[in-house]
């Protein structure tokens, strides 16, 4: 990314650092162009890089941060261990891991109050989408049972060297105060990638293997389709079945 406005734009979406967290990272770096941003913010940062080559570079321009940028792959990092304090997530994340990602984030909520990135456009209107629409899914619901979401700003193939194919997004993501679920969470997951699965029939069809005569699930929410229901929905489907099953 070449266009140092937006990279200062992305830095300074963060909201909530040196309130609720000191400890950023960054995953993704790169080449450095939103981390001498963040260097602004008077944290204390780390890098996040899996690609080796880059590593040297990093140091090279940011020598300051050389004990703080990590060889690693995020997705296999153990935050809870590495990290006994809260920390924010920040970066322009690769659009082919996003996903896996954001389920990270899901589960380590617990020591993540805030996270800020770059996404495929796309992959940006799923994740802060709400019920009734087009781009409303699995990942809509995962994400803001847990998360606020906010869909902040659009950038354009433009900014980045060479462009890339598709156009990107930034969003912020603040963990809810609750963030747990008054439901079995593990059941919330199953059925909401269920229903998801078979996103034009209608709930009763896409579950059918959870309900049985027992299960008491209202009937508003049986002849719905997926798209249509919202994370307080999810939870009292869960609850209907978990409790009559």
């Amino acid at each position: 990314m070449h266009e140092k406005t937006i990279a200062k734009k992305v830095a300074d979406s963060l909201q909530l650092i040196g309130d609720k967290y000191h400890t950023l990272l960054e995953i993704g770096p790169g080449e450095g162009s939103l981390t001498q941003f963040l260097m602004e913010l008077n944290t204390n940062l780390h890098l996040i890089e899996i690609d080796t080559d880059l590593i040297a570079k990093l140091k090279d321009s940011f020598p300051t941060l050389a004990d703080k940028i990590f060889n690693v792959d995020f997705l296999k990092l153990d935050l809870r261990k590495e990290y006994s304090d809260p920390i924010g997530i920040i970066g322009n994340y690769p659009y082919n891991i996003s996903s896996q990602i954001l389920i990270k984030v899901i589960e380590n909520r617990d020591i993540i109050p805030e996270m800020v990135g770059m996404f495929q456009k796309e992959v940006a209107e799923r994740v802060t989408a709400k019920p009734g629409s087009k781009t409303y899914g699995r990942i809509s619901v995962m994400v803001n049972a847990f998360f606020h979401t906010e869909y902040l700003f659009t950038v354009s193939k433009g900014v980045f060297t060479p462009p890339p194919k598709v156009e990107s997004a930034v969003i912020r993501l603040t963990r809810k105060e609750n963030f747990k679920l008054d439901c079995r969470e593990k059941l919330f997951t199953t059925i909401v990638a269920a229903a998801f699965s078979q996103r034009r029939k209608t709930i009763r069809n896409a579950i059918k293997p959870f309900l049985n005569n027992q299960t008491l699930v209202a009937e508003e929410y049986l002849q719905n389709r997926a798209e249509k229901l919202s994370v307080e929905d999810f939870v009292n489907i869960t609850n209907s079945i978990s409790k009559n099953s």
